[in-house]
């Protein structure tokens, strides 16, 4: 899953070096923090937030799939 946030996350900004991904382990699911550069930041939320909703949709779909709980969480 990792993985693949990484991928999408690199083709979205100007910037794909200074991408990063942290895993969570948490009870019942697992947070993905992803970190972007500062002026990347709108090109992964996206107006009125629809990018980073769609990459959630994305990873939860892909989680599920796998039989996982997955949330992303947009850090700066």
């Amino acid at each position: 899953m990792k993985e693949l946030l990484t991928y999408v996350a690199q083709n979205l900004v100007e910037h794909p070096e200074q991408v990063t991904v942290t895993e969570v382990e948490g009870d019942s699911e697992t947070v993905l923090e992803l970190r972007v550069a500062p002026e990347d930041m709108g090109k992964v939320i996206g107006r009125q937030g629809r990018i980073a909703k769609e990459i959630r949709i994305l990873m939860r779909s892909a989680a599920q799939r796998a039989g996982k709980r997955i949330n992303v969480e947009i850090v700066d």
